[in-house]
């Protein structure tokens, strides 16, 4: 595979703080997908048999394809606008070398419409401005631009982009699960989410633990800005529809760096059953350590990136295993046999064989799958110019063989938005520190506590809009 990559970091262990991209000065989080036209495009073959998945072009598909930017008679021009060198480094460095090994074996099999794809990374260092300047070169009108940006991290990063990929024809897919981006008007229209929203993923989280436990009050701390307050509207939405007193109110309230001590305080008096982060692992950590040290033991879990599971191998992976629950977006690494996967494990330990065990592969995967099934689209259309991929954007499903819900972006979207999330106990004994993906039957500390979960409160919202507007 052809690669371009500019300020790329070599790969890193995922750091403790780097499992979130979020709004104003918060970290956010890093970014669910689909596959091919009306039939689910097959996921990439692993191992050793350049498999037929995502194999050959498809069979009605024009002779001649028309194109104009980013692609040429021989190249598909993809982008990555990533975290490289700032706070979600790591995380994400690790999701572009996912990346990486996904298209490798696209290109294999032949790649898209007779064209192998070259991935474009740019290193945005969680900088709005730096992410801008990276957006005006994947955007320019020649060869040298992309056709598709299949990665674009942080929420206040790719909102500052939104009308500008209108105007340019572009499509992006970010790493953020901001629930504005399903909104069809200028701030989501080429904007490909992928999952459920941090404020679904929290009204599910939410819902699941005050049913399981008996809950009857709720502490929620998050940071400010469109990944915080996104969860954190969430929650309080759960806990209204649920009769679920809030004992403690701090949404916008977490200042990552900052002294966490009166957050700290404020959770311990009003000891609830139950308590909703929307942070970073950093943060989370710091805090969770703070009330359990003065004796609060409520049961946790937040929006995720709240938690990393690198945490277990610090001082709190005793008390993470004895109230900490992670919600996710996806499977995690190897926790399933689904067709997903298992391509997704052989084709890490047959390409990246030395990366280091992490669930963000799944990312890397599932963003791949989405990307190159809205190709297979616009190529079976005929149409591979800018153009062509927004319009293919429309009318693309894809099957993402188990490792998320399957989802497509057609229509009304409270029809089509994902209400699913997953739901995972932390287990200290599940997890192996120093991993890499060639080490069979190391985890990553988790157990699967519930799959495709939609609450009732999901399940009875009503999308007409983002949980949460920043200003």
């Amino acid at each position: 595979m052809k690669k371009v990559t500019k300020g790329f970091a070599p790969l890193v262990a995922l750091a403790l703080v780097a499992a979130a991209c979020g709004g104003d000065d918060a970290a956010d989080e890093p970014a669910d997908a689909p596959a091919a036209a009306d039939e689910p495009a097959e996921e990439p073959a692993a191992a050793d048999e350049p498999a037929d998945e995502p194999a050959d072009e498809p069979a009605d598909e024009p002779a001649d394809v028309l194109y104009d930017y980013g692609v040429t008679e021989d190249t598909i021009r993809i982008g990555l606008n990533a975290d490289l060198s700032g706070a979600f480094a790591a995380l994400v460095t690790q999701i572009a070398d996912g990346q990486e090994a996904f298209w490798e074996i696209v290109n294999e099999n032949g790649g898209v419409a007779g064209r192998q794809i070259e991935l474009v990374i740019l290193d945005n260092a969680y900088d709005v401005p730096t992410h801008l300047a990276n957006y005006e070169e994947f955007a320019q009108e020649s060869e040298e631009g992309i056709l598709m940006i299949s990665q674009s991290t942080g929420s206040p990063h790719t909102a500052a982009t939104a009308e500008m990929l209108v105007d340019d024809d572009l499509l992006a897919i970010p790493l953020s699960w901001y629930s504005g981006w399903a909104d069809p008007g200028p701030a989501g229209a080429n904007v490909m989410e992928l999952y459920t929203s941090y404020c679904i993923e929290a009204m599910n989280g939410v819902e699941f633990m005050a049913k399981e436990l008996g809950a009857e009050t709720i502490g929620i701390i998050s940071f400010p800005g469109e990944y915080g307050q996104d969860g954190a509207t969430g929650a309080k939405m759960a806990a209204e529809a649920l009769g679920l007193e809030v004992v403690f109110d701090g949404e916008g309230q977490i200042i990552p760096g900052a002294d966490q001590t009166p957050l700290i305080t404020g959770l311990v008096e009003a000891n609830p059953d139950i308590i909703w982060t929307t942070s970073n692992p950093a943060t989370t950590a710091e805090i969770l350590g703070g009330v359990y040290a003065q004796g609060l033991t409520a049961q946790w879990s937040g929006n995720n990136p709240s938690w990393n599971y690198q945490l277990l191998a610090t001082d709190l992976g005793p008390v993470a295993d004895a109230v900490y629950w992670h919600s996710s977006y996806t499977q995690l690494w190897d926790t399933d046999d689904t067709p997903g996967m298992t391509a997704m494990v052989e084709g890490m330990r047959r390409l990246k064989p030395d990366a280091p065990l992490s669930d963000a592969y799944i990312f890397s995967w599932t963003e791949g799958m989405a990307t190159l099934a809205v190709l297979e689209q616009a190529a079976a259309n005929g149409d591979m110019t800018r153009a062509g991929i927004v319009k293919a954007f429309g009318e693309t499903s894809v099957d993402f063989q188990g490792l998320a819900p399957d989802q497509s972006w057609g229509g009304d979207p409270n029809d089509y938005i994902v209400r699913e999330s997953y739901m995972y106990d932390v287990v200290l004994d599940n997890f192996d520190a120093g991993a890499t993906v060639s080490d069979v039957g190391a985890g990553t500390g988790f157990e699967l506590l519930a799959a495709n979960y939609v609450g009732d409160v999901a399940k009875a919202y009503t999308f007409d809009g983002a949980c949460f507007t920043a200003g």
